[in-house]
């Protein structure tokens, strides 16, 4: 049964149920309190609401740690400090300044992601990585967001990103069996992990929930901005200065999002091109990336690749993100260099990143991602 694979930690510690209603009591009369502040997050009477959700992460996090030991992945630990955080346009990283011995400055920004420094490792000879590491976020805050968490990312040298896909799906069913639980539940959505996944590619999906041909807006690599608009009229809000990767984000958030993960877990894959990121792109059709991601109860879960390894493209590529993050935001980000030449040097590979927070909230029947962190972002809870 799915309570006794991973020791039974629901079933024999915590009704999950019970401590979601418990909570929902809890945390609603701490909205309604008026002028009377809450207590700090530390006192000891809110600490206890949510001692059982961080019981359930170090019990999956043991379990998680357990599946890769089983696989024969080595756990890395990469710096936080980075030259550049991640040249994503839509990403925004704190940045800070270190002070040499000579009392020159160097930028240095906190990382969004581990992946250039996991992929250095790649290049350096390693072939089976993960990382439980902290990365951070600018811009971002909510009941799936925090400026501070904890990504999940792993990486396999020699194997297609189909690999790396059943990696994902695998993770999400062992931290449901550790804590007992036996659905994801999230705003009213329910997801059965032990179902299997659904697949369907992002194509597909535009189809059937959109009524949109995604493809017929692609030629080669590059998204044609009137066709989508146009077959995306009426479907969402357009702004005159909306890129086609803006119009896809509206379809894919409005349309598509909200109905993954139903009943059972979703894999989204064959991403367009012009949302390829650094994923490649498919030999087979130029207008799709290697590139998926996995939804449970309509929450993005995780992100994957079957990495590029042509530094020339992944150069091409970040120059344009940048200059996009330049006229919406004012702002850019320096490129790694050193990670661009480890690109072209790295072998074969696919990886991806998962939310680790926001997993644990599905296997813990948590209400909010912020009950599943040991300290919440400073002045809050």
């Amino acid at each position: 049964m799915p309570g006794d694979a991973g020791g039974g930690f629901g079933a024999q510690h915590t009704d999950f149920g019970s401590l979601r209603q418990l909570f929902a009591a809890v945390w609603g009369g701490l909205e309604m309190t008026g002028d009377k502040a809450p207590s700090p997050w530390w006192s000891p009477e809110r600490h206890a609401d949510i001692r059982p959700f961080l019981n359930a992460r170090a019990v999956i996090a043991r379990t998680i740690r357990a599946f890769f030991e089983e696989r024969e992945f080595t756990e890395v630990e990469t710096g936080i400090l980075q030259v550049s955080p991640g040249n994503e346009t839509h990403l925004h990283a704190p940045r800070t300044e270190l002070f040499h011995a000579d009392g020159s400055r160097a930028t240095r920004y906190l990382r969004t992601s581990p992946e250039f420094a996991c992929k250095k490792l790649l290049a350096a000879g390693e072939s089976r990585i993960f990382e439980f590491a902290k990365v951070f976020r600018d811009r971002e805050r909510g009941e799936l967001h925090l400026p501070e968490f904890t990504m999940l990312e792993w990486y396999r040298a020699g194997s297609s990103y189909d690999a790396i896909m059943a990696d994902t799906i695998a993770v999400a069913v062992r931290a449901a069996q550790a804590t007992g639980i036996r659905q994801f539940s999230f705003r009213g959505r329910i997801c059965d992990p032990f179902t299997e996944p659904e697949l369907i590619t992002v194509a597909e999906a535009f189809a059937r929930f959109a009524e949109i041909d995604l493809l017929a807006t692609i030629e080669g690599g590059t998204g044609d901005r009137a066709a989508l608009a146009s077959a995306a009229h009426g479907k969402v809000r357009i702004a005159d200065d909306d890129t086609w990767s803006d119009i896809f984000s509206k379809i894919l958030v409005e349309h598509v999002e909200p109905r993954l993960g139903q009943g059972r877990l979703t894999v989204l894959f064959e991403y367009p091109a012009p949302e390829a990121a650094l994923a490649r792109v498919k030999a087979s059709d130029p207008r799709v990336a290697e590139r998926f991601e996995v939804y449970a109860c309509a929450v993005e879960l995780a992100n994957g690749f079957g990495e590029l390894t042509d530094a020339n493209e992944q150069r091409r590529r970040f120059a344009v993100a940048m200059e996009e993050k330049a006229r919406r935001y004012g702002e850019r980000y320096p490129l790694d260099e050193e990670f661009l030449a480890a690109v072209g040097k790295m072998p074969e590979a696919s990886g991806v990143a998962l939310g680790f927070d926001r997993l644990v909230m599905l296997a813990s029947a948590a209400l909010r991602i912020d009950q599943v962190v040991w300290t919440p972002p400073s002045g809050e809870r």
